[in-house]
């Protein structure tokens, strides 16, 4: 089995290791010390974007897919409705086939949310064994060389709290590293309150009624507590180096939800009525400014004609007033 996972991580890790090194190099060539914590820990933040940024494709695939959740919500409910209190194995046979009948034909399915989690979970694991074989001074698999992974294992934030280490080695250090705990309590604080606000909002804001009454909102309700106690229990174990990569990739998400919820919310939801609200006074304030531009436009018109007229002389006045009489 390990020889598996290896082999399936061999390209991720040669990927990871190559975007690490070039951001280490560009950073070396800035003028920053190629052996400081703080080079390594930037370059590992370079790592994130370039990671997120290549994931938004399946972000946008992610939205589609809730929206046609949304879609399909009201009859999944009515098919749950019609099978409720039957446990029996041809009901609830008869139900997994009418409810897949249902995801096939709105060409979605309750799993496609989970997609851009997925894809990152073989990343971190990769950034994990990429780190660890550092830690022991061993060279990647790719362009990560012994003289690199020599720098990244001994590297330290600041000089007192090295990337390879965590909260279980540092209670296991002799003396007790009490500035790498402090440290890595921090961001796993970090890292679990930037996931608890990032559910929060999509539970509290971005769902419609309908949505609360599907099943999806309560597998949603528990994930908002379950995955930030995951990273607060994962956090004792994992190096800071992999820290730095899991929280900087937190606030991408949580930047990311806050600027999709606001621009392109779930239809009905409460944050779909302030768009609106938004677009609304957008509207009225659109069409005050029209009003003002067009009253504007009239008076220079009526100036413009009123100039545009030419005097008539008392002489040529009289002689027009006396014809008319005559």
């Amino acid at each position: 089995m390990p020889d598996i996972i290896g082999t399936i991580l061999w390209p991720i890790k040669w990927v990871i290791e190559a975007i690490l090194v070039a951001f280490h190099w560009v950073l070396s060539a800035a003028g920053m010390d190629p052996a400081a914590g703080l080079t390594w820990v930037l370059s590992i933040v370079g790592l994130v974007l370039v990671v997120r940024a290549a994931l938004i494709p399946l972000f946008v695939r992610q939205i589609h897919s809730q929206r046609k959740m949304l879609e399909v919500a009201p009859q999944l409910k009515k098919i749950q409705d019609k099978y409720k209190g039957k446990r029996d194995q041809y009901s609830r046979e008869a139900m997994q086939r009418e409810t897949m009948a249902l995801y096939s034909k709105a060409g979605t399915n309750p799993f496609a949310s989970c997609l851009p989690l997925l894809v990152q979970m073989p990343i971190f694991f990769g950034l994990f064994s990429v780190l660890n074989e550092a830690n022991q001074s061993r060279a990647g698999v790719g362009l990560l060389s012994q003289d690199l992974a020599d720098q990244f294992g001994s590297a330290s934030l600041f000089g007192i709290a090295p990337l390879h280490d965590s909260i279980q080695s540092a209670l296991a250090a002799n003396p007790v590293e009490t500035v790498v705990i402090v440290i890595a309590v921090v961001m796993v604080v970090l890292m679990t309150a930037s996931q608890f606000i990032t559910q929060l909002q999509i539970m509290s804001k971005n769902q419609s009624p309908e949505m609360k009454e599907s099943p999806m909102y309560r597998q949603q309700r528990i994930l908002l507590y379950v995955l930030p106690l995951v990273f607060a229990f994962s956090g004792f174990a994992f190096p800071i180096g992999v820290m730095f990569y899991w929280l900087t990739s937190n606030i991408w998400t949580m930047v990311q939800q806050f600027i999709v919820i606001r621009n392109m919310p779930m239809p009905g939801s409460e944050a779909a009525l302030a768009r609106e609200a938004r677009l609304a006074k957008k509207r009225r304030a659109k069409m005050g400014e029209d009003a003002e531009e067009l009253a504007e436009e009239t008076v220079e018109e009526t100036k413009a004609r009123i100039q545009r007229q030419q005097p008539v002389s008392k002489k040529r006045a009289k002689k027009q007033s006396g014809s008319k009489r005559s």
